[in-house]
């Protein structure tokens, strides 16, 4: 909910993957304005979607492994769109065939057919491409240059190296030795033009999209992982933010989670963490780099969800050595004192915590001091503590959201009805709802979020579509098969919209 806006209003989540687009994978094209109709046909005020920066194979396309923290996914760029530009002159559309029937997105087809295609665009644009738009284009590569050029020799590099592991490059790229990065950015020039074009491409259609939904009185929720990979354009060239060790730039401590009831060794995330303090004080170059991150993407979103929000309270640091989390120590983290630097540089926040998990009194009071709505997920509620924060009789004041489930959840029919709980489980879910019956269970769910104080209620489409479990997001500890689903065309119609709506007038989400 944005921070001015008091009224209680409700919103979907549903990354631009997963819209229907027909060639195989959804893009900021026609599909994503027809959803948007959708969502001011149904009542809705929020569309909340997962990272949208470029995603590799090596890490399984996971938009919460990015190779960048500020570039845009050229996966997104609609062909059609960029079609009809005037300048483009080839058939791009023959690049690739339609797919819009499957559930599941083909990211390898995907990848392979668009860089051909946004290759020949790019052709054409610097061929034919009229004075206005071509100054245009260079206004924006000076406007962005400060993450753009570093990022465009980045990934120019880890295609002609055929790997995105700096560390593996040879030593004067792998230390960005001056003389070293000005030979290979001259060499590479062609490549890092084309990087360029294609961030200028994806912005552009972004930048059309949000007015298109601001327009219609959708709001975006973007998403923001506190870490970054190492693998990535940030960690190579801000070497110094990062607890690295001086000489060979391999992390120190890497970042995860302790042992806890689900994980006996924990969690080893392996990303490199942050160096927040030097000499006692917050360091001023991490805090830069924080400022330009989120003043970057506060321009293409109007609300971000902060993930690991505890992590910025205190953070759990494992020496890079050890294979598991189990040798980890907490250590502390920014606090206050780096939000307040945040908010003198960039105004009021537009965040919401992540505040999931174990989560301490400090992280509350500081999530509180900052007045973040922190996240209520339903499916976290019912193990039978009557204080359990997550059930809705528990909701202290309506600076918060709820979610039947997120994209780590299974779906609420694929929780409720197949192996997410077990048979007394189910029951008292049933017994705190006074339910008699069972079914369409997800709108029985629905209806719980919407009646409660939260001020925002928000739900994955797979829930107002009442899907199984094969139809998740994302399993968390799965190293495969994450990430791919795809909405059918047609699937989600007006009447689902109206069905909510109806809803949302009925519990005061519609002012």
């Amino acid at each position: 909910m944005k921070k001015q806006d008091k009224t209680r209003s409700s919103g979907v989540l549903m990354h631009i993957t997963s819209l229907p687009g027909k060639y195989g994978i959804g893009t900021l094209g026609k599909e994503a304005y027809e959803f948007v109709d959708l969502l001011a046909e149904g009542g809705q005020k929020y569309w909340q979607i997962l990272p949208f920066n470029p995603v590799s194979s090596v890490f399984g396309y996971s938009p919460y492994s990015p190779i960048s923290s500020f570039a845009g996914n050229y996966f997104f760029i609609d062909p059609d769109m960029l079609h009809e530009e005037k300048w483009i002159k080839s058939d791009i559309t023959s690049y690739i065939s339609r797919d819009e029937n499957g559930d599941y997105v083909d990211f390898e087809k995907v990848e392979a057919a668009k860089q051909p295609l946004l290759k020949t665009a790019a052709l054409d644009f610097f061929k034919y491409a009229e004075k206005p738009l071509l100054q245009e284009f260079d206004r924006f590569c000076k406007k962005e240059n400060h993450w753009l050029e570093d990022y465009c020799l980045y990934v120019s590099l880890a295609e002609h190296f055929k790997d995105y592991n700096w560390l593996e490059w040879e030593e004067g790229c792998r230390m960005r030795e001056p003389s070293t990065v000005k030979t290979w950015s001259q060499k590479l020039e062609p490549s890092i033009r084309f990087h360029r074009f294609v961030q200028f491409i994806f912005f552009k259609q972004w930048a059309l999209l949000k007015a298109y939904a601001n327009k219609k009185g959708i709001h975006i929720i973007g998403d923001i992982p506190i870490y970054v990979n190492l693998d990535s354009s940030e960690a190579w060239a801000n070497p110094g933010i990062f607890q690295l060790d001086a000489g060979t730039l391999r992390p120190k401590k890497v970042a995860g989670v302790p042992p806890d009831y689900f994980s006996p060794t924990g969690q080893r995330w392996g990303n490199p963490l942050y160096t927040w303090f030097e000499n006692g004080q917050l360091k001023e170059e991490t805090v830069q780099w924080w400022i330009a991150r989120l003043k970057h993407l506060f321009k293409f979103v109007d609300l971000t969800r902060l993930d690991h929000f505890r992590g910025f309270e205190s953070y759990w640091a494992i020496p890079a050595k050890e294979p598991t989390a189990i040798k980890g120590k907490w250590e502390k983290g920014p606090g206050l004192a780096l939000f307040l630097r945040l908010k003198d540089e960039l105004g009021e926040l537009p965040i919401i915590a992540e505040d999931l998990g174990v989560i301490t009194p400090k992280v509350e009071l500081l999530r509180d001091q900052l007045g973040f709505p922190g996240m209520k997920i339903l499916q976290f509620a019912f193990d039978f503590d009557p204080k359990n924060s997550y059930l809705p009789h528990n909701y202290t004041n309506s600076n918060c959201i709820v979610y039947t489930g997120t994209h780590d959840n299974d779906t609420t029919n694929g929780w409720f009805y197949e192996q997410g709980i077990d048979e007394k489980t189910r029951q008292y879910v049933m017994e705190y709802m006074h339910l008699n019956h069972i079914h369409e269970f997800h709108w029985q769910f629905i209806t719980l979020a919407l009646s409660s104080i939260a001020g925002l209620s928000i739900f994955p489409v797979q829930d107002l579509l009442g899907y199984a479990g094969q139809f998740r997001m994302n399993t968390p500890g799965k190293s495969h098969d994450n990430w791919r689903w795809k909405l059918v065309p047609n699937r989600l119609t007006p009447g689902t919209m109206h069905r909510l709506k109806n809803l949302c007038e009925l519990y005061n989400r519609l002012s």
